[in-house]
């Protein structure tokens, strides 16, 4: 069986189009990490919100990887790569409509991965799957 690519940077991609054709602010809320580069000095308790609308960015690519652009901080142009397991979110500044994401990290993706593969593995078509003991409720946050 072969392994399915995550559906996180087409949700990024979704939401950011639909905040576009609403005539909304895209902003995207980033766990700053070794392989995140942004203007540090416009980091605050280890995360960045980025405003990801057009108009202040340039050659904006959200990529199956990673987020790249270019953008102005305090008049001073800055290359930016954002790796989508620090993505914490994409919304609307507007109205706060958006998605948010549980935190991961490079690791947590490949362990994850290997994990899938090994049930996959193990498991008997003449079985069906172990339920979930205590499937845990996502939560969101409020950001303003």
């Amino acid at each position: 069986m072969s392994e399915f690519t995550s559906t996180k940077p087409y949700m990024i991609r979704a939401m950011h189009e639909w905040c576009v054709d609403n005539g909304l602010t895209p902003h995207l809320l980033v766990a700053v990490d070794a392989q995140t580069r942004v203007p540090m000095a416009y980091v605050k308790d280890g995360e960045i919100m980025l405003n990801l609308n057009y108009s202040a960015t340039k050659d904006l690519l959200i990529g199956n990887e990673a987020i790249t652009f270019s953008a102005r901080f305090g008049g001073k142009a800055s290359d930016l790569y954002v790796p989508l397991h620090a993505v914490r979110g994409i919304f609307a500044r507007e109205n706060g409509q958006g998605m948010f994401f549980q935190p991961e990290t490079e690791e947590t993706n490949h362990e994850a991965g290997k994990a899938k593969i090994a049930a996959n593995v193990t498991e008997s078509p003449d079985q069906p799957p172990d339920k979930p003991e205590a499937a845990k409720k996502p939560s969101l946050k409020l950001v303003k």
